[in-house]
């Protein structure tokens, strides 16, 4: 029984939800899937951008994520790319959800998907929306820092 440690490999980044929204909080979640949604998800055939996550009654929800359809296989057997897909997370974790979206207005994103010993696991964010006026400084002190890395190079 050797076992390799925590080792996974990313299939997808949402790095747009960092400047988009303020993360908060981060969970891992199992996600219910079809044969064809793994096979394109090893395939790395995923869109995280547009996703988000609902919680309805006591499940949760992930919306709005593309997973293209598994170009091997016939349109029969193949899923729908937006479908809605199942969270897997403990019942103690949706229920500490549950309250703060709904109380503090927050969001849930998809910030990473990935694989870990051979299942499909999503990273989602409890996020609060950036302003415009955030978003300008984020970009500003990101230039400052690759304008300070170049200086110490010299």
């Amino acid at each position: 029984m050797s076992d390799k440690g925590e080792s996974y490999k990313v299939i997808s980044d949402n790095r747009q939800a960092r400047f988009r929204y303020e993360v908060l909080e981060t969970y891992e979640a199992g996600i219910e899937l079809k044969g064809t949604e793994v096979k394109s998800i090893r395939e790395g055939k995923v869109n995280l951008r547009d996703g988000y996550a609902l919680i309805r009654g006591s499940e949760a929800w992930l919306l709005n994520v593309h997973i293209s359809p598994f170009l091997k296989s016939s349109d029969y057997f193949n899923h729908e790319p937006r479908r809605t897909r199942r969270l897997l997370l403990h019942k103690k974790e949706i229920r500490k959800l549950i309250g703060k979206v709904e109380q503090q207005g927050l969001t849930l994103v998809p910030l990473k998907m990935y694989l870990k010993r051979g299942l499909v696991k999503v990273v989602i964010g409890l996020a609060k929306g950036k302003k415009l006026h955030d978003k300008r400084e984020t970009l500003k002190k990101r230039q400052d820092q690759r304008d300070m890395e170049r200086a110490m190079k010299r």
